[in-house]
């Protein structure tokens, strides 16, 4: 019995493996372990959990933010962004991933959506890349971590839940996850031009010509770039802008952000009432699957805690050598192998409750060691056998694409991503430098 919550943590694990559904699992396993260690008293604290959830203020930015994403996604803004990013960078060896690259940043900072940015990219880039005989590993690997760039580069619904978790400021999160989302931006690029260069067939230059229906080059192609830029940059700024400027909360500059991708989805002429109730349809359904997640998370949680599992897990955590770095590298190393089975959004709810009262308790920053959870959690969307990234681009790739080429192409992204992690942890001003000086002004 004094383990009994350890073996709900174990019985839980088991049958999302096995497939059950993450919200019904969760309630599933509470009610069954809470009515043996516990009784039905106990959950009597539970509606007033779940009413905190549905009233708190800080997650109405979640629905407002996957609006915006689907919107945009629906705008095209997407298809011109990466055309005119590959018309800048496709002359270079290796320009086209680049511009995937680019493109993937400023797509997770506008929408913030991993599946709608894969998803576009694969069915624009991969069959452009693949006509200039881009090596399938380089152009699967690129694009699958491109597109999940937005789990950390602000506005991210991660670090939304995280920040809701954990009890720091969004805003803080949002600015501390600036300078490391750079930073991957900044290595993925860097080992897209030196492998370029080891392997000059790999990723060959693209040359277009006048008759290829491009802008050209000079003037005319400045002019596209702004037109496909300012758009997206418009839109970032008014979100991100309003909220390091202490103009807005989180949760009101992603109304500005829903709006800003209404008129934009205007702009470019296609906005109809069809999409709209598309937009809406979507919104609802993911941002439903979030709440009843959350819901069931609570109930875990409750009588994870009602059976003194954080006590386990904090005795546990104590006897681990090196004290409290042995305890850090732990905790990332079972978040990291976790996401090899599980989507964020159940790491999120279920290991992060636990496991962040155990790193506030030894010291830790907690914008900092939110950060390294989101950067973290990022890895889970590219680590096979369920990496939900890979899924979505092998269901929109070409004919000729196999799924191993794409398992081989992210190994690379996912070493360089526990290499930016490391940078983090041996560096912690990558993450608290910026908050420290937004917090001065």
């Amino acid at each position: 019995m004094d383990y009994l919550a350890a073996w709900m943590f174990l019985a839980l694990t088991i049958l999302l493996l096995v497939g059950f559904p993450v919200a019904f699992t969760l309630l599933g396993t509470a009610l069954v372990f809470g009515l043996i260690g516990l009784d039905w008293g106990f959950f009597n604290m539970l509606p007033m959990r779940i009413w905190g959830i549905m009233t708190n203020y800080t997650l109405i930015a979640v629905p407002l933010f996957i609006f915006m994403g689907v919107m945009l996604e629906r705008s095209g803004l997407a298809s011109n962004l990466l055309r005119a990013m590959a018309m800048v960078f496709g002359r270079l060896r290796g320009g086209l991933a680049v511009a995937v690259v680019v493109v993937g940043a400023l797509l997770g900072a506008s929408t913030g959506i991993v599946g709608a940015t894969v998803v576009t990219m694969g069915l624009l880039a991969l069959p452009t890349m693949m006509d200039n005989r881009y090596q399938h590993e380089l152009a699967t690997g690129t694009i699958a971590a491109s597109g999940t760039l937005g789990q950390i580069i602000p506005p991210s619904i991660v670090l939304v839940l995280l920040g809701d978790i954990i009890g720091v400021s969004v805003g803080d999160l949002f600015v501390g996850a600036v300078i490391p989302g750079l930073l991957l931006v900044v290595v993925y690029i860097i080992y897209i031009l030196l492998f370029s260069a080891w392997k000059p067939e790999a990723a060959p230059p693209v040359l277009y010509k006048p008759e290829d229906d491009s802008p050209g080059h000079g003037k005319g192609l400045a002019l596209y770039v702004l037109k496909a830029l300012v758009p997206p940059l418009l839109l970032m700024i008014l979100v991100l802008g309003s909220i390091f400027a202490g103009i807005a909360s989180p949760t009101e500059a992603a109304g500005v952000g829903a709006a800003g991708a209404t008129l934009l989805c205007v702009a470019n002429r296609k906005f109809s009432m069809d999409v709209l109730r598309q937009v809406m349809e979507t919104t609802t359904q993911l941002t439903s699957m979030v709440f009843i997640i959350l819901a069931g998370a609570a109930a875990f949680g409750l009588v994870f805690r009602g059976l003194g599992g954080d006590v386990v897990i904090r005795e546990f955590l104590v006897h681990i050598p090196f004290e409290k770095w042995g305890v850090l590298f732990t905790v990332m190393l079972v978040i990291f192998i976790a996401g090899f089975f599980l989507d964020f959004i159940e790491i999120t709810f279920i290991h992060i409750p636990v496991l962040a009262p155990v790193m506030k308790s030894l010291g830790f920053d907690p914008v900092w060691f939110a950060i390294l959870f989101a950067v973290n959690l990022q890895t889970s969307f590219l680590t096979p056998p369920f990496g939900f990234a890979l899924f979505y681009l092998k269901g929109v790739s070409p004919p000729g694409i196999e799924t191993t080429e794409i398992y081989r192409g992210i190994v690379p992204f996912v070493i360089l991503q526990v290499v930016v992690l490391g940078i983090i942890i041996a560096w912690p001003e990558v993450a608290t430098w910026l908050p420290r000086v937004m917090a001065a002004r």
